[in-house]
């Protein structure tokens, strides 16, 4: 396993990291320390959560994954090995569940960052990120920026001043962003050296064959601002495995359970798209998921893949990929493709 130190920072990254937002859902905690374990023991050392797991969000279910998280934490005393990366939730989202006012200021990133921590039952949170923005934008796959003359928003200063204060508490180490803009980025940056608060250092955004959206505008400044991408969705909620081509359903499988999340599904062009990558896959004589998650770990401006799974063998298989280097002639059909199907997914 490789690592990766976050520029303006001193954490260190694996090249892959256990993502964790089936847990309390499709996964119960005895199999969610099984995960973990795996991954410790294949030298993954960074794992991502957020206060408002497992996914699909529910009352019931919310803070259970921080909860089954800090369980592990307790019970195998692994904490000193792990980086944990958390999330607070924003307005929208599905989850006003969370708190009576979710806006991404002081009080709020207050109680919000205490509840992780007691949950996960650590002292402090290594990376924490904003989950979306407040205000509004694009995100979640839209499309189609809407001017809106009056909206509702947190300032990106007021949530930088909040964050500067839970670091000067101790309680977080180190920010980043989650689904965000060109603009947000470079609004972040700006404010943080205008007024010296702290700047984030990372951004958590979805990336994979079928939406590489991240490489028109974000990528640059991946590059030139050293604020690198930590990749979820790499496989585009498991779509570019190849299991629900043909119309199959696999028992217990995420889409096959949750028939909402069609962002990388419930179009024509998805499907061919996926069924291409797939066949140039089987052409190489590569597994359709290992072939899209390497692709990903390549590109020179991604820190970190997330990778997430309902079993072992799945995420062994996952794993593997950080062993597998893509040869150039298939990243030039790789490149072809992404040609014919331009952003089928965003």
């Amino acid at each position: 396993m490789e690592y990766y130190r976050l520029p303006h920072s001193t954490l260190n990254i694996s090249a892959l990291s256990l993502g964790t937002m089936t847990w309390g859902e499709q996964n119960t905690p005895a199999e969610a320390f099984s995960q973990l374990d795996c991954a410790i023991a294949r030298g993954i050392n960074f794992i991502d959560t957020a206060e408002m797991y497992p996914v699909p969000p529910r009352p019931e279910t919310q803070g259970e994954t921080e909860n089954i998280l800090g369980q592990y934490l307790k019970k195998s005393g692994n904490r000193d090995k792990l980086v944990i990366a958390s999330k607070v939730s924003a307005p929208g989202g599905r989850s006003d569940y969370i708190r009576p006012n979710m806006a991404l200021d002081w009080r709020n990133l207050q109680l919000a960052v205490d509840a992780s921590l007691s949950r996960l039952g650590v002292d402090c949170i290594d990376l924490y990120q904003i989950h979306w923005p407040h205000r509004n934008t694009n995100f979640f796959g839209q499309l189609g920026y809407k001017q809106q003359e009056t909206e509702s928003q947190t300032p990106i200063f007021d949530t930088l001043e909040a964050l500067a204060e839970l670091q000067r508490l101790g309680k977080i180490r180190y920010i980043g962003v989650s689904n965000e803009t060109p603009w947000g980025l470079m609004k972040y940056l700006h404010l943080a050296e205008k007024y010296g608060l702290p700047r984030i250092v990372s951004v958590q955004n979805p990336y994979n064959l079928l939406n590489r959206s991240f490489e028109v505008g974000m990528a640059e400044i991946a590059h030139r601002e050293h604020l690198p991408l930590l990749a979820y969705s790499p496989l585009a909620f498991g779509t570019l495995s190849g299991k629900y081509l043909n119309h199959q359903w696999p028992e217990h499988a995420r889409l096959t359970l949750f028939k909402r999340f069609v962002r990388y599904s419930g179009s024509e062009t998805a499907l061919a798209a996926t069924r291409a990558y797939c066949e140039l896959a089987d052409e190489f004589g590569l597994s359709p998921a290992q072939m899209a998650l390497a692709y990903v770990q390549s590109r020179p401006f991604v820190a970190s893949t997330l990778i997430g799974a309902t079993t072992i063998d799945q995420l062994e298989d996952n794993i593997s990929s950080a062993n597998l280097i893509l040869n150039q002639q298939l990243l030039s059909r790789i490149e072809a493709l992404g040609e014919h199907y331009r952003l089928p997914c965003p």
